[in-house]
């Protein structure tokens, strides 16, 4: 195990988040001990989140603003940015502040122990989720809890888009996704069945405070489950051999 921490980018995808950016670059900042690439990945020129980046300096941060040429929408924002990220390690962190980045050296530390996956965890001891909806909570934290005593899965948090991602991983698998936010459980899963290690640090989440979600529940949830599905099948498929 090497002391030295991977190289890190993070990306970010936007979407009209002016009021939200410059608070997450700052939380980002603050704790890494080293500098990273940020690509922001917006869809349109005229995002808002754009002229909110102008004269922004950072000794740490190197911020990449770059267009999705993949097709609107966040899975195809997230999907661009862990394409074009190019360094060992790459986190995906929403605009909106509401994920927990004081967790972030924790996360690199598991990277640098060999997991191929780190999921920042509401549901595991030491987590928490504060405000959202409370249907899109349930059924979060139901197919996490569930997963994790039915199939054995390595982390309580399945859903949650806040993951840390090896090259490795990134480069070995192939992306279906093409609905939304569930990207992050195609990945986790995909990673465990074949083999890789799957790590979780407790986190917190917090509901945004300004701007709006686009979060689709009722669009994505069959997309949610057919990657739940698929871990339950690999595992009675393995129990059957």
């Amino acid at each position: 195990m090497t002391n030295i921490a991977p190289a890190l980018t993070v990306v970010i995808p936007v979407y009209n988040e002016a009021d939200n950016i410059l608070r997450t670059l700052t939380e980002l900042e603050k704790n890494l001990f080293d500098t990273c690439t940020v690509l922001i990945v917006y869809d349109f020129p005229e995002d808002n989140t754009l002229p909110a980046l102008q004269g922004y300096e950072s000794e740490i941060l190197t911020l990449k603003p770059t267009l999705n040429t993949y097709g609107k929408g966040a899975v195809n924002a997230i999907r661009f940015g862990l394409d074009h990220a190019r360094t060992e390690a790459i986190l995906v962190v929403m605009g909106d502040l509401s994920d927990d980045l004081s967790v972030l050296p924790a996360m690199l530390k598991e990277v640098e122990a060999g997991a191929g996956v780190v999921c920042g965890s509401r549901y595991m001891k030491g987590g928490k989720q504060i405000g959202g909806p409370w249907f899109k909570k349930l059924l979060s934290r139901t197919a996490g809890v569930s997963l994790r005593y039915l199939v054995g899965f390595p982390t309580h948090d399945v859903t949650n888009s806040f993951k840390m991602y090896t090259r490795q991983v990134l480069d070995f698998i192939t992306i279906e996704s093409r609905g939304g936010f569930e990207i992050g459980m195609e990945i986790v899963i995909k990673a465990w069945i074949n083999g890789f290690k799957v790590a979780e640090v407790p986190a917190t989440w917090r509901d945004r405070e300004a701007g709006d979600s686009n979060f689709r529940l009722c669009a994505w949830l069959p997309c949610y489950l057919r990657w739940y599905f698929v871990a339950i099948h690999f595992k009675l498929r393995s129990l059957m051999s």
